[in-house]
């Protein structure tokens, strides 16, 4: 028997910031599974920053989005039928077929995966993920963190940049600094995750804020924006100080060239590391991130924020809305 589902399509190329223009909900059915395949229905799907770049038809780490295609990204799912071994209804699975409310996939790209008591599904699309992983990867191996240092995280309250900062803390930082877009933020960051202190990048120049947080200066910086807030990490980092560029989210819908930090001369003087990352170059990572996260989470020690959507109709605007900000923590889209 055929399952009739549905499916968000890149409907056209967007040119500076998307819009809902350029998506399309799409009705299709999927047959059974053949030998060796599983049919999944989405419980929860994951929106994320990186996906406007796979959305412009350029060469990257990653292949680019098809027009006319389901788009694609992290999910969790139930196991409908399945014609594999090891496969059977009712199994949890991790995938990377969002975007669709079922989809028919090989075994070999699912994960089946065990929710942790009192925890939802979805920790596996943030603190156990590719999010945990990624804040992981770059405090400690790209970064270099070590006892003691001051780290300044810009985009603090999102899925990454909040776990950044908690990872600092239990790991001894002498002080942890965030940005963020707005005074409610702020006060999450300060009052429930324990960041040493907080501003909002839109009350004024973020060099000077920076300052104010941190007199002593920083030692590492784990970047989520670019444009000032590099700038001003550089300005702000002592001798030997490490910079992690996980992302740059200031500047992916800018349809004009972005002038580079101006200071980057700095760098020479002040023996700076800077070092950019793809979280899918560190698989290998993954069994210690979830035994040290797992032990966090597990004894309350972290808090992992969600932003919830109802509805695969309404995945467009959840990404919209992610690009903008309006998240605190990971932003995701139920379809259960």
């Amino acid at each position: 028997m055929s399952t009739a589902t549905r499916e968000i399509h890149l409907a056209s190329r967007p040119t500076g910031w998307p819009g809902p223009e350029n998506f399309r909900l799409v009705e299709t059915t999927l047959e059974d599974p053949a030998d060796g395949q599983v049919l999944v229905r989405t419980l929860v799907m994951s929106v994320d920053p990186y996906m406007r770049g796979r959305m412009n038809d350029v060469k990257s780490y990653v292949p680019p989005f098809q027009v006319d295609k389901p788009l694609e990204g992290g999910a969790v799912g139930e196991v409908v039928a399945s014609a594999a071994d090891g496969f059977a209804p009712g199994d949890l699975v991790l995938h990377n077929y969002g975007w669709r409310e079922h989809v028919l996939a090989d075994a070999k790209a699912l994960r089946k995966v065990e929710t942790p008591a009192g925890l939802n599904p979805s920790v596996f699309l943030g603190a156990l993920g590719g999010v945990g992983l990624t804040a992981y990867v770059g405090l400690f191996d790209i970064a270099a963190f070590k006892e003691g240092d001051t780290v300044f995280v810009s985009g603090a309250a999102g899925a990454v940049g909040s776990l950044v900062g908690q990872f600092a803390k239990l790991r001894g930082a002498k002080r942890v600094i965030g940005s963020a877009g707005s005074a409610e933020k702020v006060a999450y960051l300060t009052d429930e995750l324990g960041f040493d202190a907080a501003f909002n990048y839109r009350d004024g120049d973020v060099r000077e804020q920076l300052k104010a947080a941190a007199p002593e200066g920083i030692d590492v910086y784990f970047d989520n924006v670019g444009g000032d807030h590099l700038e001003a990490a550089i300005a702000s980092l002592n001798l030997y100080g490490r910079i992690a560029v996980c992302g740059a989210i200031s500047q992916y819908n800018s349809t004009e060239p972005t002038p580079a930090p101006r200071n980057l001369a700095l760098v020479i003087g002040k023996r700076l590391t800077i070092r950019g990352f793809i979280v899918s170059d560190h698989g290998d990572r993954m069994k210690p991130m979830l035994a040290e996260v797992g032990g966090w989470l597990t004894e309350g020690k972290i808090r992992f924020n969600e932003t919830t959507v109802h509805g695969l109709e309404n995945a467009p605007q959840a990404f919209l809305d992610m690009m903008r900000g309006a998240n605190t923590g990971k932003m995701l889209v139920e379809l259960s």
